[in-house]
């Protein structure tokens, strides 16, 4: 099977914002855009932020995995290992705030990654992992 790109949409308060964070920090290619979203390249998926401007920032519920509060709903993508650790130090440098700290998620269990969460400006939650070997990827 061949790995087709993800679409998705989310809601975001400012597009120059959006824009320094997902273009800027994240290094995502802009695509397309109105003034009212803007398509971004997110490792070859299609994600666009679309304009709110009154939306609720941040908050959510939450979920316990391996001892977090995983924030729900949140997205991202599986990085290569060297992708992973280069992105926790370009955030780190940044001053991003994570909710939760980069960590090695179930440490010597099927499934072990790499993971990290944080929020854009909009609040929108974040999960990027990564595998030392992918084939972990739906170990059970």
């Amino acid at each position: 099977m061949t790995l087709r790109p993800f679409h998705l949409a989310f809601p975001v308060h400012d597009l120059d914002a959006a824009r320094a964070f997902w273009g800027g920090l994240m290094g995502c290619r802009e695509g397309r855009s109105s003034d009212a979203w803007v398509d971004f390249d997110f490792h070859g998926h299609q994600i666009v932020a679309h304009l709110v401007p009154d939306m609720a920032r941040g908050g959510g519920a939450s979920n316990p995995v391996d001892g977090h509060g995983v924030p729900v709903p949140h997205f991202g993508i599986v990085l290569t290992m060297e992708d992973w650790e280069a992105l926790a130090l370009r955030l780190r440098e940044a001053g991003v705030a994570f909710g939760i700290e980069p960590y090695i998620r179930f440490a010597g269990q099927a499934g072990e990654q790499a993971t990290m969460f944080f929020r854009d400006p909009s609040g929108n939650a974040i999960e990027m992992k990564a595998f030392a070997q992918l084939d972990q990827l739906f170990a059970t």
